[in-house]
């Protein structure tokens, strides 16, 4: 059966600094009507950074929406007219941890909540890591740590780690170096 929604109108509700809100009027797949409401967001990136002691650089900050303290891996968001998550990803390693990776490898993209929200996040792997100096955002507020690949991947099977971004990348990153 073709499950696809048909885009009759489109209505955009809110223009952010961050997103935009949009409602559709569509046309279900046995021809009733619905509206949708879609939060566009140009997407982020995170890096998993792992030493060669197997110690995973992670960052807990507050969240506003989760009215709660985080455990992640290093991200930040796209601008505005930045398609290049490679460098976006490099840029916010560096910002946030202080470290410069040599390369880094791709892990795969994700939507965050395809329910509502067209966000794609882009998760590599940090490769030879270098310290260059930590420089955050002047509106970022962070607090740096380790901590050891099997603990984390413990923490994910546990709930513990409740970022979807950080437990894919953990889950990854356990597959890949074992």
């Amino acid at each position: 059966m073709d499950c696809k929604e048909k885009i009759v109108s489109t209505k955009e509700i809110f223009n952010g600094r961050i997103f935009r809100v949009q409602e559709h009027d569509v046309t279900l797949p046995n021809g009733e009507p619905a509206k949708r409401e879609v939060v566009l967001h140009h997407g982020g990136v995170g890096v998993i950074a792992v030493t060669p002691e197997r110690e995973v650089f992670m960052v807990t900050q507050y969240r506003i929406s989760a009215d709660e303290m985080m455990l992640e891996i290093p991200a930040g968001k796209l601008e505005p007219h930045e398609n290049d998550t490679y460098s976006a990803a490099m840029r916010e390693l560096e910002e946030e941890t202080g470290y410069r990776a040599e390369k880094l490898i791709p892990l795969g993209t994700y939507y965050a909540t395809p329910g509502y929200c067209s966000e794609k996040l882009t998760i590599y792997l940090a490769d030879k890591l270098k310290y260059v100096g930590q420089h955050l955002d002047d509106d970022e507020f962070l607090n740096l740590t380790k901590i050891p690949l099997d603990k984390l991947y413990e923490m994910v099977m546990n709930n513990e780690i409740r970022d979807c971004k950080t437990a894919i990348a953990i889950l990854k990153a356990k597959a890949i170096l074992g």
